[in-house]
């Protein structure tokens, strides 16, 4: 699994392309930084069991919708309804 960062957690709250805020600490953290131990993971679909990845540059393909469809993996899939974590 690849290494985890800040805006894979819920409790980062996205301020622009670098950074955010932690919403436990309220502290700006660069969004690719390390996580901590409170981290809450967002749904993307790179997490989600109906995403089959490729090899080229984290596309991959989603299976979890009425069609098949090309992806990014870092989606956010919040509002998805196929969504389910691996």
């Amino acid at each position: 699994m690849e290494k985890l960062k800040h805006n894979d957690c819920l409790n980062c709250s996205p301020i622009d392309a670098a950074k955010g805020i932690c919403r436990i600490t309220n502290e700006i953290v660069n969004i690719d930084s390390d996580v901590c131990n409170r981290l809450e993971l967002v749904p993307k679909c790179k997490n989600c069991e109906h995403f089959q990845e490729t090899k080229e540059d984290n596309l991959g393909i989603c299976t979890g919708l009425e069609k098949d469809d090309w992806t990014f993996g870092d989606l956010n899939a919040t509002t998805c309804k196929g969504h389910k974590f691996k």
